[in-house]
């Protein structure tokens, strides 16, 4: 009887206070109403001077498709740039809605241009049936033939026209080009020196610190793991190309690209001796100073000390 009573009461403090079942859906409808006039008026307000985003937010086919827009009601310049935001495979997807603005030349332009910055056929007049969207294909294609084998994939960019056979070309290409496997990239550059000659030179170390000025270099042309003759000759080709780079600090610290030559490896070994968990007792920069200036004694000692301190402060020329 008691329990009873309580819930009669109970019962009633809720419907005096709107939170019984059908009071509380009108409540909920009511705010729900306010809240869309708010945020309807704000969408006014925020379009005022430009584009109508309240009608383009209305711009739906029915209220299953509510918080989707239909790309093809919205103006096109929107809706090249909502799409120029999709990788491939995304816009691939995004196709099989919107055929014709996903399948526009320029959006594979800008898709194969940001992942192969320099290609051949960028610069001659495109073959009938040319598109965008088969070029990248292809040359998404021949990059993972590249990374499989380096003379495959050359070959293939070359058969279909993509690439020149000229170590400039293919030379610019790798440079403009971040999804080639680096590994087999050493490989081919070391069996293809007239195509490393012409990487180097694409290289512009003008005003660079000589540390910072190799990671460069190492971060476009890996080094190799160990010590050998394609070291020596990425290092003599970094030296001469620094020093054709600043010739006006070469002249003013009376640097060669000898001179240069035993910096890069003096760096090489002190990133190695600071950076390794093998070496217990790290070189000292007094003890960086006199063995570098042994080896070179135009260098002055500020010079040195910085090239110590840089390689200490920011890590390994060669990582």
């Amino acid at each position: 009887m008691g329990q009873g009573l309580w819930r009669v009461a109970r019962n009633q403090q809720l419907q005096h206070q709107g939170y019984s079942g059908q009071g509380y859906l009108t409540r909920e409808h009511g705010r729900r109403i306010a809240t869309n006039s708010v945020s309807n008026t704000s969408h006014r307000k925020q379009a005022q001077g430009g584009i109508d985003i309240y009608h383009l937010l209305k711009a739906r086919k029915s209220k299953e498709q509510e918080g989707f827009i239909n790309l093809e009601m919205l103006p096109p310049e929107l809706s090249f740039t909502i799409l120029s935001y999709l990788n491939a495979t995304d816009l691939c997807l995004a196709s099989c809605v919107w055929q014709d603005l996903a399948n526009d030349e320029l959006l594979w332009q800008g898709l194969c241009k940001s992942t192969w910055g320099h290609c051949s056929i960028y610069n001659k007049n495109p073959p009938l049936g040319f598109s965008f969207r088969k070029l990248y294909m292809q040359l998404d294609e021949g990059s993972l033939t590249f990374n499989a084998n380096p003379d495959e994939g050359v070959n293939y960019f070359m058969s279909k026209g993509i690439l020149d056979d000229s170590p400039k070309e293919i030379a610019k290409f790798i440079f403009c080009t971040r999804t080639l496997n680096w590994k087999k990239l050493r490989i081919y550059l070391d069996e293809r020196r007239d195509v490393l000659d012409d990487l180097v030179t694409l290289h512009n170390f003008r005003n660079q610190f000589l540390p910072n000025a190799l990671r460069e270099f190492f971060r476009h042309i890996h080094a190799p793991e160990e010590r050998g003759e394609y070291l020596e000759t990425l290092i003599t080709k970094f030296s001469h190309r620094f020093c054709a780079c600043n010739p006006d600090l070469m002249r003013e610290l009376g640097l060669s690209p000898d001179a240069v030559y035993v910096l890069c490896y003096s760096l090489i070994l002190l990133s190695i001796d600071l950076t390794s968990p093998h070496v217990k007792n790290k070189m000292s920069k007094r003890e960086f100073i006199r063995n570098t200036r042994r080896a070179a004694q135009n260098i002055s000692e500020d010079f040195v000390g910085h090239l110590y301190d840089n390689i200490y402060l920011i890590g390994h020329v060669a990582a």
